[in-house]
């Protein structure tokens, strides 16, 4: 398993724990064979789907989520390894039957604990920070457990979900030491998952299915997996298929046509002038327009978003064209637009532009751009008490109308509608908590203090809220 050979050494994947907790002995231990090799077949099982639906080896796997999560993933394949039987063998017996001597009672208990409880994907609410946090969990039945957790309730919002080990014990609850964070699209993927196996019986598997608390306890490589895919990108809702009004696939020109020397601004605007589909927004700025007698040249892509700039009158606009110092600049929306670009505006204007310098850049480019002048943008001065005050007039204002505005996840029913039935009850819940878990990793410092609690109460569903 070369692709994994930085991962496989177990001093190298030690994961955060409580000292109480410290398994550096079982881990050591976990280092010699048969435990060994079982180990590396259990890491193969945790990343290698992911490895090898995005063709990648373990480095460039970890390059993309993030090399900090190296801990947490490591941890949760020796987790699942210390639950695991191979011939009636398992290496949390072993351990405490031949060094057990050397630990402490409450390092036995953990470990004894560990071998007996599944991962699971849990969803969180009623946090301390920094003291404990309630744990729902949302693939199988039970109710919500309250964990003493220090660290991940300091981190963590209300209705995050994670995926961790859950060990109830006299003294309490606590998570164990491996935890990944789930977005909202990675655990419903891996709910519906989980459901539909649990659903359909295939005679492959050793186990009955159909037990959720036998099939939890096979499924901790699939909830590695079905992570790593999510933070890959892979799970997310994919970018639509988009195409301008001619049929053509996005992708941005800017053609970029220098000045030669003496040649004035006057000049090519004049040059425009004689050019119908040419119409000017202003004395440096032109849209260039379709030919009305002109139809679409090609048929519409099934399935695709269009993307179009009109007119008023109904004039599709092909690009745009502008003037600034030495430089003529043309931009359009697709490969085929700036070929034509090209075919027109080099003959029209002759000597007065020399080659242009092209620039293409894809939808997801544009994106990345518009968000980083976005995050660029100086914020007014305004003292940080008056700026949150009107960060929650102004939020107040938008949910109240909301309130009773018709809710795509709701059926296009409004909140208040929906709150009439059972079923709608639910739906409001989730997407109660929808809003109020993105709002709380939305970034910006005001807006994740915002209280939703008075829309929970206004729609009756605080009893709910857990």
């Amino acid at each position: 398993m070369a692709r994994q050979a930085r991962a496989i050494e177990p001093s190298q994947g030690a994961f955060p724990l409580r000292a109480i907790h410290d398994l550096s002995g079982l881990i050591k231990y976990a280092g010699r064979e048969p435990w060994k090799t079982r180990l590396e077949e259990c890491l193969e099982e945790h990343f290698g789907p992911a490895a090898d639906e995005l063709d990648v080896d373990f480095d460039e796997l970890l390059d993309i989520v993030g090399p900090h999560w190296e801990g947490p993933l490591w941890g949760c394949a020796f987790e699942d390894l210390i639950g695991r039987e191979f011939d009636g063998e398992n290496l949390a017996d072993d351990y405490l039957k031949r060094r057990g001597w050397n630990e402490k009672a409450s390092v036995k208990a953990y470990i004894k604990a560990l071998r007996q409880t599944p991962m699971s994907l849990y969803e969180v609410s009623d946090i301390v920070p920094g003291k404990s946090m309630r744990l729902r969990d949302l693939l199988q039945d039970g109710e919500p457990v309250t964990v003493e957790e220090r660290s991940a309730s300091s981190s963590l919002h209300n209705w995050d979900r994670i995926a961790t080990r859950l060990i109830v014990g006299r003294g309490g609850a606590v998570i164990s030491g491996a935890l990944l964070a789930f977005s909202p699209d990675g655990s419903e993927q891996l709910i519906d998952g989980f459901t539909k196996i649990g659903a359909q019986p295939d005679p492959d598997f050793d186990f009955d299915v159909t037990d959720r608390a036998v099939l939890l306890r096979h499924s901790a490589p699939v909830i590695t997996s079905t992570w790593l895919l999510d933070a890959a990108g892979v799970l997310g809702p994919p970018m639509p298929d988009l195409v301008n009004s001619d049929g053509d696939d996005i992708l941005f020109h800017r053609l970029v046509f220098p000045l030669p020397k003496g040649v004035t601004q006057k000049q090519i605007a004049a040059r425009f002038q004689t050019l119908p589909t040419l119409s000017p927004a202003s004395a440096k700025f032109w849209n260039w327009l379709e030919d009305k007698r002109v139809k679409s040249r090609r048929p519409k892509q099934p399935g695709a978003q269009m993307l179009a700039s009109t007119m008023d009158d109904g004039s599709t606009i092909l690009g745009n064209a502008e003037l600034a110092g030495r430089f003529l600049t043309i931009e359009v929306n697709s490969a085929e637009r700036a070929q034509r670009a090209r075919d027109l505006f080099i003959p029209l204007l002759g000597d007065l532009v020399q080659a242009p310098l092209t620039e293409i850049r894809t939808v997801a480019q544009m994106m990345a751009e518009q968000r980083q002048v976005r995050d660029e943008t100086a914020e007014p001065e305004i003292p940080a008490a008056e700026m949150q005050r009107i960060v929650r007039d102004m939020m107040d204002r938008q949910y109240r109308q909301v309130l009773d505005e018709p809710v795509p996840a709701l059926g296009d029913k409004t909140p208040r509608q929906a709150v009439r039935t059972k079923a709608g009850r639910a739906q409001v819940v989730e997407w109660l908590k929808y809003l109020e878990n993105g709002t709380a990793k939305s970034g910006n410092e005001q807006m994740a203090g915002y209280s939703f609690a008075w829309m929970w109460e206004e729609l009756g569903v605080a009893d709910l809220r857990k």
